[in-house]
């Protein structure tokens, strides 16, 4: 770094080299020091990108764990509505919905595709299944679409550096 901040005059005096060579040799350092940077960036990225899939993995054993307890079976009393008509009213399955009930960050427990479901169902019909109001719905499926657009980007970003990666030569 020091030696492309001095100046191109100075430091071909101080060398005995002419200014197109010392030009020459500041560009390379720039360069090195640029893809220094560059590789840096990536394995920043790289290590988010293996923090997210842990942590992925980890609330996928831990929902994975709890479908395998067995649950107690619960007595439901007749009140003139059966639950099935609110599930059919959606599409989630009754997992996602417990996921969404139960969870601080649902966006965060549930795969891609179940976030795209729960985007796509009806506002009013999530919002009958959980027994929330219209306004928790709504945020609900924001945040939903906020973390889907989020992994979309990583995936995204993850894509362009492989791209890039394979397009670059070897250095020797």
């Amino acid at each position: 770094k020091v030696l492309i901040d001095v100046p191109r005059s100075d430091l071909a005096e101080e060398l005995a080299q002419s200014q197109t060579k010392i030009q020459v040799l500041q560009d390379t350092l720039q360069q090195v020091l640029d893809r220094r940077e560059e590789e840096r960036q990536s394995r920043q990225l790289l290590e988010l990108y293996l923090e997210a899939l842990k942590k992925e993995d980890s609330i996928l054993s831990k929902v994975a764990a709890s479908e395998t307890v067995p649950r107690k079976e619960v007595d439901v009393v007749d009140t003139g509505t059966s639950s099935t008509s609110i599930s059919a009213k959606t599409a989630l399955s009754d997992q996602i919905l417990a996921i969404l009930k139960e969870k601080p960050a649902p966006e965060l427990c549930l795969d891609s595709q179940d976030l795209e479901l729960v985007l796509k169902e009806d506002t009013q019909a999530l919002a009958l299944a959980l027994r929330w109001d219209k306004q928790n719905v709504e945020a609900l499926q924001q945040a939903c679409d906020q973390e889907l657009s989020k992994r979309l980007q990583q995936v995204q970003t993850l894509h362009s550096l492989r791209s890039t990666s394979k397009g670059k030569k070897t250095l020797p």
